[in-house]
């Protein structure tokens, strides 16, 4: 019977130790609005020397995360963007298409009509693919310049 109540206590001890959640909090100091980020949620980051990451993140410690095997602390970096993975498949893919549709639809108009005028439809054709492989993010970035503070926390469920 002790080794029961034993191994239940255990068991208790290691799913309150185990069972937290940890997540970036995102303070506006002046507005005092906070976004929470959740781990292993997909985010892009940019740091103070310019530097760009992107990919799901893990929190290392109190004052570090990991991203694409590059850890980075959390004073170094200026902006944080959410980034969805469905919206960034989708508008890449598009886009990639439509440009690749475009440029294409033009040399065709021009070969068969005869008119060289049709081949500037590659002009749009390539700005849109280059905005596919440059990957668009629409949601909104929240810059260390704009009062925006990063902070990371964990919470029990």
């Amino acid at each position: 019977m002790k080794k029961l109540i034993l191994l239940g206590i255990a068991f208790f001890f290691m799913h309150s130790t185990f069972s937290q959640e940890r997540f970036i909090k995102i303070t506006n100091q002046i507005s005092k609005k906070e976004i929470i980020i959740k781990e292993n949620k997909r985010i892009r980051v940019k740091t103070i020397d310019g530097n760009k990451f992107s990919g799901r993140f893990k929190i290392v410690n109190n004052g570090t995360i990991l991203i694409d095997d590059q850890e980075i602390d959390l004073e170094n970096i200026e902006k944080i963007k959410r980034d969805a993975l469905l919206v960034s498949v989708f508008t890449n893919g598009f886009l990639v298409y439509i440009g690749t549709g475009v440029a294409i639809t033009g040399v065709f108009i021009a070969i068969f009509t005869s008119n060289p005028a049709a081949t500037l439809l590659i002009i749009p054709g390539a700005g849109l693919v280059y905005g596919g492989f440059k990957s668009p993010n629409f949601l909104k970035g929240f810059k260390k310049t704009s009062d925006w503070s990063y902070e990371l926390i964990t919470i029990a469920k």
